[in-house]
């Protein structure tokens, strides 16, 4: 029985080898988004807690040199919070497009999948058709000698 074999196999060989690069890529982009996340919330943790202090200060004994480093403290953290949701953005969107890219691999992929598959089908047809040639060839090989042997009898 012959053996298929797929021409375009290397090409297949080389899109699966793309989407997992691509999801490795996309797999750091979601980390580096997790992490940019993770330290906003931290500086949004921190600005709280600034303001708590700076609220606590002006209700107790008056101290302005305190109280001037808590505004300090939280202005410097309401401006690390917009750079920070600059990155957080930036990730975003790096995580976007490494997730187009890998649902454009992954369509590229199925599609040569899929290709394979037509021509599988193609071979398993192919050699139906041989062997019902050779089935039919078989017979009437057959036949043609039981009614030659019949009509020597």
């Amino acid at each position: 029985m012959a053996k298929f074999i797929y021409t375009m196999q290397n090409i297949l060989d080389i899109k699966y080898k793309l989407e997992e690069q691509q999801k490795t890529v996309f797999s750091i982009a979601r980390h580096k988004l997790t992490k940019e996340e993770k330290k906003l919330e931290d500086l949004n943790i921190k600005k709280q807690k600034y303001q708590q202090e700076l609220k606590m200060q002006m209700q107790s004994v008056l101290n302005i040199q305190d109280i001037k480093w808590y505004e300090d403290a939280v202005e410097t953290m309401k401006y690390k919070i917009k750079i920070q949701m600059l990155m957080v953005k930036r990730a975003e969107n790096e995580l976007e497009a490494a997730r187009v890219k890998l649902t454009e691999i992954m369509v590229d992929r199925k599609t040569h999948e899929k290709l394979k598959e037509n021509e599988f089908e193609e071979f398993k047809n192919e050699l139906n058709s041989i062997e019902s040639k050779e089935i039919d060839e078989l017979v009437s090989f057959k036949y043609n000698n039981n009614t030659v042997s019949s009509e020597e009898d």
